[in-house]
């Protein structure tokens, strides 16, 4: 990448082109959980550069406004969720869910003009969803296969990774990473080990790769070796602008990550694991609780900050490195990635990389990514706003060697809800 196109990227904030663009879509805030009570305590939130605060009103409704009063500039943090807003510990100005200004006890006449930011908000698998763009071109809800099924199929984490959103995001874009990082932990995960799929992961780190440009992103087919007469595909979908879906071990649940920029020197990541015809068993939802598969420990109960992080060198194990229990030391997937992401700095030197052709479906992600925030410019409409794009599903598959992945792709992967759910 050039400067200009790095310096695209890598910007989220408001007025930024990349910002703006990202503003056009449903952004994850907050678990519904979180904030669960109504009339409960609100949650402070950051998400493209803008420090808000989530919450969830009287009448059960959540809500996303700017963390400031617009008399002094106080936190509202420190205001009263109280009949249907939140209300100024200072003066007691009050604002409702979507950032109208509902009383001024002083100065009644004054409502009219002391509104802040608020952003309207939907709830949809288990998550908070906020739209920060212009209310004329707010797009449907979104329809990702995982929200639209029932609670208990479903379980979704959000962590705090410190670096760009862009590193990270390619990380879950990037498939040829698993044959190496991850090639001991996948036999010992619950999540993971007991597949087929893992035989020829370990054996043959020499991915090739073909792409495909969708009406929603990328989808990106892996290829190795198989049995003799048989290559084995893992079919990985990037979703504009944030979403990936990852291929499925075995009879495992299937799983996903959303990158939300924080601000340009982190982001949330979010994992999600479900089960599209069955609901998650006892021991599955426990695992993932405790930090299986991609998801992870807190450094405390109530933080978002993984306990393996970059103050303690992610708790690096050079012995489980040198005996083959952990390929780079680190544990667990998702600080595996995580820990070398962020040690490429908060944001990556993109200028001084040598690109490989492993790295195809980056280079194609970046190109989409800046030319819409470029169109956006000119106002030419972004793209993947129709949410029936958006059930697709990720897959791992033998085919003969003379088979066509991305026909078979068309044929079975095109309606998530009529996808095959399991894989080796």
């Amino acid at each position: 990448m050039n400067a200009e196109m790095a310096e695209i990227l890598v910007r989220t904030g408001p007025g930024t082109p990349m910002g703006e663009l990202m503003r056009r879509y449903w952004v994850p805030v907050v678990l519904s959980k979180e904030i669960a009570e109504p009339d409960g305590p609100q949650l402070r939130v950051q998400v493209l550069g803008e420090k808000l605060l989530a919450f969830r009103d009287t009448e059960g409704q959540p809500g996303l406004i700017d963390e400031f009063c617009s008399h002094r500039g106080v936190s509202l943090y420190f205001g009263r969720n109280e009949e249907g807003g939140i209300r100024c510990a200072y003066h007691g100005v009050k604002f409702d869910r979507l950032g109208r200004c509902v009383d001024v006890p002083s100065s009644p006449q004054a409502c009219a003009h002391m509104h802040i930011k608020g952003y309207p908000c939907v709830e949809r698998g288990g998550v908070v969803w906020a739209y920060l763009g212009p209310a004329s071109e707010q797009p449907p809800a979104p329809e990702l296969e995982w929200c639209l099924l029932p609670p208990e199929h479903v379980f979704v984490s959000r962590r705090l990774q410190e670096c760009n959103y862009l590193q990270a995001m390619e990380g879950g874009i990037d498939t040829s990473h698993v044959s190496f990082v991850h090639r001991y932990e996948v036999d010992t995960d619950p999540m993971h080990q007991g597949c087929k799929a893992l035989d020829y992961i370990k054996a043959d780190g020499n991915v090739v790769f073909e792409i495909e440009q969708t009406d929603f992103g990328l989808t990106l087919f892996g290829r190795r070796n198989g049995e003799p007469d048989s290559y084995y595909w893992r079919v990985t979908q990037w979703l504009f602008p944030w979403f990936t879906l990852i291929p499925p071990f075995g009879e495992h649940s299937l799983a996903g990550h959303v990158w939300v920029p924080i601000d340009d020197h982190h982001c949330w990541a979010w994992s999600i694991n479900f089960h599209p015809d069955k609901p998650l068993s006892d021991e599955e939802r426990q695992a993932m609780a405790d930090g299986k598969g991609i998801h992870v420990e807190y450094e405390a109960p109530d933080s978002f900050r993984p306990k393996a992080n970059r103050d303690n060198d992610y708790l690096l194990d050079r012995v489980a490195q040198k005996e083959g229990r952990s390929y780079s030391g680190v544990m667990g997937f998702a600080m595996q990635d995580a820990s070398l992401q962020e040690s490429m700095g908060p944001i990556q030197n993109h200028q001084a990389e040598r690109l490989l052709p492993t790295d195809r479906a980056i280079v194609m992600a970046r190109r989409m990514l800046y030319q819409a925030a470029l169109d956006l410019q000119q106002d030419k409409a972004p793209p993947a706003l129709d949410t029936a794009a958006q059930r697709v599903r990720a897959a791992g598959v033998l085919l003969p060697r003379d088979a066509d992945p991305m026909a078979w792709a068309r044929a079975h992967l095109a309606d998530g809800l009529d996808a095959p759910v399991h894989s080796l």
